[in-house]
């Protein structure tokens, strides 16, 4: 089985900044992707920001030039560098992996358990 355990969530004001980790443990042979996805009240969950094991990136457009994505191999882990933080950011930011467990030629997707994110004044 895998794990995946989200931290840095909280209260911040409009144009302020926050990180988000999230640590991948388990049953882990390799991570393909990871990524970042937020669901805001009443509101369908959307990705927001993905890295795969090479390093390449991507982001919605509303993030961009605001977010930064960011993933440590060796420690299974993937950031969320957030400034210039909107409400509209307000939601619940969920972590996912697509992984490769050991002794499986297959990839499982994993998702974290959500942290919480309110921009407000």
């Amino acid at each position: 089985q895998v794990q995946l355990v989200e931290s840095g969530g909280g209260l911040v004001q409009p144009g302020g900044s926050l990180r988000l980790s999230c640590t991948a443990s388990g049953n882990i042979f390799t991570i393909n992707v990871m990524a970042w996805h937020r669901q805001a009240p009443g509101k369908q969950r959307e990705l927001v920001a993905m890295v795969t094991r090479g390093g390449s990136r991507d982001y919605i457009d509303s993030v961009k030039g605001r977010f930064t994505i960011s993933r440590d191999n060796a420690k299974n882990t993937v950031y969320l560098q957030m400034n210039s933080l909107k409400p509209e950011d307000t939601a619940v930011y969920y972590c996912y992996a697509a992984v490769r467990r050991r002794n499986s030629d297959y990839v499982t997707t994993y998702w974290g358990q959500g942290t919480q994110v309110t921009v407000s004044s």
